[in-house]
């Protein structure tokens, strides 16, 4: 409020730099970072007539390819709406899902100690087969189409399922290495033999690497590049866990949040947070 009256006033105003928090998995669960929970904050971002620039503060250990692709090309297409660059802050990790956010942006940030890269794809599971023998019981499958109970974790894997996940791992492996490719480009030093194959790295080894351009935190980049009087405005600030989130909430909710929970933890631990 006090920014707009003094441009009404004619006063002359600090740099303004929104801060568009990207943190935690990305995904369509009830803690996940997807278009659709995003799609207000995105656009609040970049709603400022005299913005400076838009950061990205990312703390993601990835998720769904889907959701990263749709937010990072959301970002994209405003920031050459609003003609707004776009600057990347990497906190503990960016890996996967969260470096392809991080290429949304024209520069990368990173803390030597963060955890960067990731590029690729992975599916993982249980197989059964062998304690529902142990215990006796009978599985029984009925479907219409040889293919619908496919990578079932309760009966053996058959090697055509198998070659038709691999291919579609290669189909979104190979999105991602191209979105890499078109935001990155020649600032990639590293053969991709060595990038592509799902390696994460320090923020420090990913600046060698060409997977990010600078080593730093955001508040320290924000005055070196805008002044010690620019404007950090955060447009989703991070919400308490607070009782409010569990009032009116059934069984089923607080189970979903649990198991959201235990994901993003998983998740998380892959890269040793």
């Amino acid at each position: 409020m006090l920014r707009r009256l003094r441009k009404l006033a004619g006063l002359s105003l600090s740099p303004l730099v929104s801060v568009l928090r990207l943190s935690g998995t990305i995904g369509t669960g009830r803690r996940g970072l997807s278009l659709e929970t995003l799609e207000q904050d995105i656009s609040r971002a970049f709603a400022p007539t005299d913005l400076a620039a838009v950061a990205l503060s990312i703390n993601s250990p990835g998720g769904s390819p889907v959701q990263s692709a749709l937010i990072a090309r959301r970002i994209r297409a405003l920031a050459a709406e609003k003609s707004v660059p776009v600057l990347a802050f990497v906190e503990d990790v960016a890996a996967s899902g969260g470096y392809w956010l991080a290429c949304a942006a024209d520069e990368i940030t990173a803390d030597g100690c963060s955890i960067v890269g990731s590029i690729g794809v992975v599916s993982a599971g249980f197989g059964f087969t062998g304690l529902i023998d142990k215990l006796g019981v009978d599985r029984r499958v009925h479907t219409a189409g040889t293919s619908k109970a496919m990578l079932d974790p309760f009966q053996a894997e058959r090697p055509d399922d198998v070659a038709h996940l691999k291919s579609l791992q290669a189909d979104m492996h190979a999105a991602f290495k191209q979105w890499v490719r078109d935001r990155r480009g020649a600032r990639l030093t590293a053969p991709e033999t060595e990038l592509f194959e799902g390696a994460f790295w320090t923020g420090r080894r990913s600046l060698e690497l060409g997977l990010v351009d600078r080593l730093g935190d955001m508040r320290t980049t924000l005055r070196e590049r805008f002044g010690e009087k620019v404007h950090v405005h955060v447009v989703n600030p991070p919400r308490g866990p607070g009782l409010g989130r569990f009032i009116g909430m059934d069984a089923r909710s607080l189970t979903d949040g649990v198991v959201d929970t235990l994901a993003e933890r998983a998740l998380f631990a892959r890269y040793g947070m």
